[in-house]
This record gives C-alpha cells, structure tokens and sequence, in this order.
C-alpha cells in the first residue's frame, strides 16, 4: 500500500540535515548508504548534482528528518557559480551539517566550516571512502577535525562502516528546541480545547490546512480534548460543553467575531499566533505589529507567504491583509508580495514586512529571516499578529 502524504510528518517539523563537499566527495553515496535507498543519482563524472535533492526519511535514533544532498562546492564556470549559491542558500534552513571530504586539501571545507559557524549551524566532518585508504584514517581524521574544529568520522559509503557512529553523532547534535510544544503552557493534559476553523477555499473539500493539523495533533499528543468547529457554529459548541473550555484556538481572520462570543475569562489565540511563537520570535512580532500605526500613503509593505500555491479568491496574504491595510493607512501604500523562498537581501526600503505563519518552513529559516530584518533595523510581524493588532484586541490575545 502506498504511503499517504498525510500520514507523514510535515517536512518542515523535521530536523534538516544538509550534506557539503567537493564535487565527488561521495556526498550523494553517502546519502543512499543513510536512507538505505537510490535517492541521490552517483556517478564519476563530477558536478553530476547540480541542484539540492531532498529526502524526507526516518532514520533511528535522528527520527523523522531532511536529508539535503547539494552541488559540489568546487564547481566551476558560470553555471557552477549558481550552483554554489544554491548550495549556500540551503545553509539557512540547515540545522545539521555534514561535511564531507577526502582530507587531501581542506581549503574549501575551512571556508564552509566558518560560514556554517556564522549561522550557528553545528556540524561534523565526515571522511568518506576510508575503504580505499592505504593505511590506517587516524592521522587524517586528527588533521580534519584539527582544522575543521569539529568531531570527524570515518565512514565507507560502500560498504556501511562507520554509519552507525555517524547517526548517533548527528542526534547528540540535534537542537533540544526541535521537539518543543506548538500550544506550550496553554495546553494541558485534559483540557478542552475549542477550535474554530472555517473552511475556505483555502482548505479545499477533504482537507484540512496544515496549522489545524499540526495543531490537533500536539493536543492529541498532550492528551488535551479537541472540540472543532466552525465560525458560524461557536454559539452552539460552546452551549454544548457543561464547562468553558480551558482554550479557544481560532483562524486569526475571525479573531474579533470569535473574541466577542468567548466566555469570560477563556485565553484565546490563533493557529497563525502558535506558528510565531513555534517558528519565530513572538516578542519581536508584537512589537513590530506597532509599526502599523506609523505607516502612511507613502510607506511600503513587504508581504511574504511561505506557501507557493496559485492565488486563491480572498487570499488572506495577497487579497485581505493587504485591503485591511490600505483601508487603515490609504489606497497609496506601496505593498509587494513575494511567496515560497523568494525573499529580498535587502530590506531597507520596507518599512515592515509582515510574513505568514511559516508552516511550510522549518524554525531555522524563518529565524535566519527574523534576524535578516533585525540587522537591517525592519520591524517584522505575523498574519495572525497583525490582524489582531488592526481588530484592536491584540492585548486580549494568548502567547504559548
């Protein structure tokens, strides 16, 4: 039976593990001997990957994981300057590296064990084919992680040695916030949770949009009572309960229609508020939000949207947020709109950007994209953030 897409965990709550080297490193045998499959195309010839390949695996002890096979960082000519730039464009969504190298000439690897230690990327030194090493790997490997200050391991794609090592030394390396709580402290074990989750054309008959999944299943995982329904059935859902629930989650496009109807006392939140705290810095976001009230017919908004799908009717990142805006500010503000990885270096002619719950990225990229903004001084919100903001009830709101 075929595996279903559903039945997997999303690629972007899984830890990233991104595979550097020369060209004919072994990177992509190296990736087959871990998934134990033919994901990455091998041959002689060199520069025979030329763009990142993806795998999604599960592999013990890393458990569900991204292994991210990349072009050679040698390559050479025109073509090959593009290829290096992809190569360190996915450094930004890495939270694992591997370098892996022969040990001959460490010049490159020096260079990318010092880009990786500017973006706080840990990462090891693999020494791959010891099966064709004449003598013992021992010197070598000394001089590899001397150099590359780093653990180094030897390993024989070929022949499977030194995988086992290799696995167990990449899940000491995995950050202790990768398995953190999408709800945290506003969940606990038997709480009732009410979830109110409209279904837009945004969430096609038959699904489900991945926030309402990935929330549902960590209150699962705590053991919390899921009570779902839609906007038009709040009243109902709540008369239903012979007490107020311990927590409303809502979409943040009815937070003023949902904030009106909640009992007393019951914190509320969004599913766009739990992505910023989950993948962002919600501290950053709410203070951005205030830039809001700054903006004039001559200011401009940077709108981006980790999702790449073709524009739906009333959009809420390409259609309503960008309305709720200029009826606030003025039709004149200036609002660009860019989607999946697509995201200027230079942010200093915005004067706020205001990015979507980040579902389809993992914590490491849309942190290297917070910390963009911060050093070039552009104040950075969230969906969910900024309409609550614009609804006035931004300081009724819940933070996990």
């Amino acid at each position: 039976m075929a595996e279903h897409s559903f039945s997997k965990t999303p690629q972007s709550e899984r830890i990233h593990i991104a595979l550097f080297g020369r060209r004919n490193a072994g990177k992509s045998s190296l990736i087959n001997a871990l998934t134990g499959q033919q994901v990455a195309l091998v041959s002689d010839e060199p520069g025979t990957t030329t763009d990142p390949v993806i795998k999604s695996m599960e592999i013990l002890p890393l458990g569900p994981c991204v292994l991210i096979d990349t072009a050679g960082y040698d390559d050479t000519g025109k073509v090959g300057e593009l290829r290096i730039e992809r190569t360190r464009e996915v450094i930004k969504q890495t939270d694992i590296a591997i370098l892996v190298t022969d040990g001959n000439s460490l010049d490159h690897e020096v260079t990318w064990a010092g880009m990786l230690k500017q973006s706080n990327v840990p990462y090891i030194a693999v020494l791959n084919k010891v099966d064709t090493l004449e003598t013992t790997p021992n010197p070598l490997l000394e001089r590899i992680a001397k150099r590359l200050s780093c653990e180094a391991i030897p390993v024989s794609a070929l022949h499977g040695t030194g995988l086992d090592l290799l696995k167990l030394t990449l899940a000491k390396l995995i950050p202790d916030d990768s398995k953190r709580s999408l709800t945290g402290s506003l969940a606990r074990p038997g709480d009732v949770i009410v979830l109110v989750m409209p279904q837009d054309p945004q969430a096609p008959k038959g699904r489900l949009i991945l926030p309402q999944v990935q929330t549902l299943r960590d209150l699962m995982d705590k053991r919390c009572i899921a009570v779902c329904c839609t906007t038009d059935d709040i009243e109902q859902t709540l008369e239903s309960l012979q007490q107020p629930p311990h927590l409303i989650i809502t979409d943040s496009q009815v937070f003023d229609i949902v904030e009106k109807k909640r009992p007393d006392g019951v914190p509320l939140t969004s599913f766009s508020v739990l992505m910023a705290a989950h993948k962002g810095d919600i501290n950053y976001f709410v203070e951005s939000a205030r830039a809001i009230d700054h903006l004039t017919e001559k200011s401009h908004v940077l709108i981006a949207e980790a999702c790449t799908h073709a524009p739906l009717a009333e959009d809420i990142g390409r259609e309503k947020i960008p309305r709720m805006l200029r009826q606030r500010v003025g039709n004149g503000l200036t609002i660009d709109i860019v989607a999946g990885k697509d995201f200027p270096d230079v942010l200093t002619g915005y004067d706020l950007v205001i990015h979507c719950g980040g579902c389809m990225f993992n914590q490491r990229f849309m942190l290297q994209r917070v910390q963009q903004c911060r050093a070039q001084g552009v104040p950075m919100t969230n969906y969910g953030i900024i309409i609550a903001h614009i609804k006035g009830i931004l300081d009724r709101v819940s933070f996990p």
